[in-house]
């Protein structure tokens, strides 16, 4: 479709028909500040751009404005945000691009569809609440929360458009300007201290949109702003309608006072005593599958492996939403579960290998996320866990689990395979040789899980940290630790990291965890706002990010036996970088597709490549070549020492050309071979020697 003209504020010319490299097609909407187009970028991958207006776009204060959003939205890319891809606000009209995610915005959902279900209010407000920790833990406040800026993805809920003026949404005025935001979503304090607003005021915004989407109305309801503003001040919100069990919440989002408010890890707390599961294909009925999924082991089908160089690469994993419990309810033994047919699948071959691509669960839907662990190649999809002979991709055994998106690849731990649950309310374990469960342990709550070595460690979200046994799920050790939120944990380190940055950035707290007891190893508060990366001879490693811009602009290595820390500035600050650890070595890649080689003990960049990707997985290194997975299906291998581009798989973007995810997964490399997986639910195996062949 060519572009279309501005339908938003007022008539102006023909919109530009490019926005950058990007190729504007449908207009998506139209706000105060700009238009929203549906573009394209030069390799197809489908992209959001926002043209301020023509009109806007010489008022230095609109400029401003936007750069502002610009930086917001870098910040908190994430799994609860669509990330910025490309922007130029210096631009004869300045314009964003972000990932173009699939889905209605929640005023479209109410219109069509009219008020939420109790069940679809409780996981709303729960995404919600996540997505507003994440975007107030880098010091954005959003002030401008209401349905119109709500995507209901498949993957969960997006908050979009960070720190947009949007002057025609409302006339109001104060003395000192503008009113930033939208009267019916907009607290006391964005009126009466317009330049004394902090997070609180996204709670209160939060509260009327929970209205809006349980009722189809704002708990301050009237046709005149100015009205509505009064009401916001002064009056009570109707909360009629309102799920009773809901509505006590929702009022204490709508306090009056800031400081009455709840914060978002409140809420998610007080959500789990009204059972909310965070379901996020509850969003999307028409996507949801059957009933209740079988606990047992299920039949192998036969599963016809197709041999040959299928060219197909990974373009989607969903969001990276790691959830788990706190507190034991029950564990169960099985030790005798029903018996699952073995396959005559070969899981290791010494044989001369070929490539191979199969469907183990095509009606799963999802893109397969994989790891290899147990001689096997486990991957998981909604409602579904697998294992797959890593040299024919014959299916060993599968596994039913609950329908909800899984939060990662399946690990291996004490010998059990653990399914990485995406919003579950249970662990399990599973014999890696049948598929059979081991044992299973109840989940009250929506916590975050790492698995790190033997152990499975649960966070709640008020840093309380529970140890359970990854062979038998049982506890071992619970307590809180001050300042912790979630884990990561790397290959080569025993320890379990979390860091927590500043409230202005200039520093972040590392802590590193025993999860064998809990025991704090140490503790070091480290200049920057700091990504942990890996551990390598005794040393954490992490990305140095600006508070302000979100750019990375350095490596940080800490070394806890000194308390030492050192940089290692990159020679551009790079956009949304991702990176990771081999040896000495950090590769960097960054949103454009820039990837990097920077020599950690040398301080020297070995070598600079612009893969001309948009953006990437994280790389994935062995002591040949560096892997990376690109959004419109490709994976590349570049030679791990000069930098050289030596192979590259064509573009897969398949019927789901136009669904984007947050975050790609990332290649699976073990005994020289590289394993990914297509949007289709392909499983696929390329021989990493001989990327050229690919």
């Amino acid at each position: 479709m060519a572009p279309q003209r501005n339908t938003g504020a007022g008539a102006e010319a023909e919109l530009p028909e490019y926005a950058g490299h990007y190729r504007l097609e449908t207009c998506l909407g139209s706000g105060g500040m700009g238009v929203v187009h549906l573009a394209q970028s030069t390799s197809g991958m489908k992209v959001a751009v926002k043209v301020v207006h023509a009109e806007f776009a010489q008022d230095p204060e609109f400029r401003g404005r936007f750069r502002q959003e610009v930086a917001a939205a870098r910040r908190v890319s994430g799994a609860f945000t669509a990330p910025v891809v490309d922007a130029d606000p210096e631009a004869r009209r300045p314009w964003m691009a972000t990932l173009f995610i699939p889905g209605p915005t929640l005023s479209e959902h109410v219109k069509r569809n009219g008020p939420m279900a109790p069940a679809q209010l409780r996981q709303l407000m729960a995404g919600l609440a996540e997505a507003l920790r994440d975007i107030h833990r880098v010091g954005v406040v959003h002030r401008d929360l209401k349905p119109s800026n709500v995507l209901l993805a498949e993957d969960g809920p997006k908050v979009i458009d960070f720190g947009i003026s949007r002057p025609k949404d409302s006339e109001l005025r104060t003395e000192t300007g503008k009113l930033i935001g939208t009267p019916p979503f907009m607290a006391p304090e964005q009126f009466r201290r317009p330049r004394e607003v902090g997070p609180a005021a996204d709670i209160f915004a939060l509260g009327s949109l929970m209205v809006h989407a349980a009722t189809g109305r704002g708990p301050f309801d009237s046709d005149s702003p100015y009205v509505v503003a009064y009401q916001v001040v002064h009056d009570e919100p109707d909360l009629a309608e309102v799920p009773g069990n809901l509505a006590p919440l929702v009022l204490r989002c709508l306090a009056k006072e800031p400081e009455d408010r709840p914060t978002p890890d409140e809420l998610m707390r007080e959500l789990r005593s009204v059972a909310a599961s965070y379901d996020t294909q509850a969003f999307i009925p028409e996507q949801r599958t059957g009933g209740a999924p079988d606990p047992k082991p299920e039949p192998v089908e036969k599963a016809e492996p197709k041999t040959g160089r299928r060219r197909l690469a990974m373009l989607a994993a969903g969001t990276a939403a790691l959830v788990a419990g706190g507190v034991l309810a029950s564990v169960q033994l099985a030790g005798g579960a029903d018996p699952t047919p073995k396959s005559t699948g070969t899981r290791t071959s010494p044989a001369a290998f070929k490539a191979w691509a199969v469907k183990p669960a095509a009606k799963a839907g999802g893109v397969p996320q994989c790891a290899y662990g147990a001689g096997e190649l486990l991957c998981a999809q909604p409602g579904v866990v697998y294992a797959l002979a890593p040299a024919d991709g014959t299916l060993l055994w599968r596994h039913s689990v609950t329908k909800e998106r899984p939060g990662g690849a399946p690990v291996v731990a004490s010998g059990l395979v653990h399914p990485y649950i995406g919003e579950g309310r249970h662990l399990e374990a599973l014999d890696p040789s049948s598929g059979a469960r081991v044992w299973q342990r109840n989940m009250p709550g929506n916590d975050s899980v790492r698995y790190v070595g033997g152990m499975v460690l649960l966070t709640r979200a008020d840093g309380t940290v529970t140890g359970v046994d990854a062979a038998s799920g049982k506890t071992k050790w619970s307590r809180p630790i001050p300042g912790v939120s979630s884990f990561v944990s790397f290959a080569g380190s025993p320890l379990a990291y979390a860091t927590r940055p500043s409230d202005d950035g200039s520093n972040t707290q590392v802590t590193a965890v025993d999860p064998d007891t809990g025991d704090v190893r140490w503790k070091a508060r480290v200049q920057g706002m700091l990504r942990p990366v890996g551990v390598q001879d005794g040393s954490a490693f992490f990305l140095s990010t600006d508070w302000s811009s979100g750019n990375t602009k350095a490596i940080v290595r800490y070394i806890p036996g000194t308390k030492k820390s050192s940089r290692v500035a990159l020679p551009v600050p790079r956009q949304d970088a991702v990176a990771t650890m081999r040896g000495n070595v950090m590769y960097v890649l960054a949103t454009g597709g820039s990837l990097e080689a920077i020599d950690t003990d040398t301080h020297k960049r070995l070598w600079h490549l612009e893969t001309s990707v948009s953006r990437g997985s994280v790389p994935v290194v062995d002591d040949k070549h560096v892997y990376v997975t690109a959004p419109d299906g490709r994976l590349l291998a570049v030679d791990a020492d000069t930098g050289q581009l030596v192979g590259q798989t064509t573009a897969q973007l398949g019927t789901n050309s136009g669904q984007v995810v947050a975050t790609l997964p990332e290649p699976v490399v073990a005994n020289n071979h590289v394993y990914a997986a297509a949007p289709d639910g392909t499983v696929f195996a390329v021989n990493s020697r001989t990327p050229g062949a690919w």
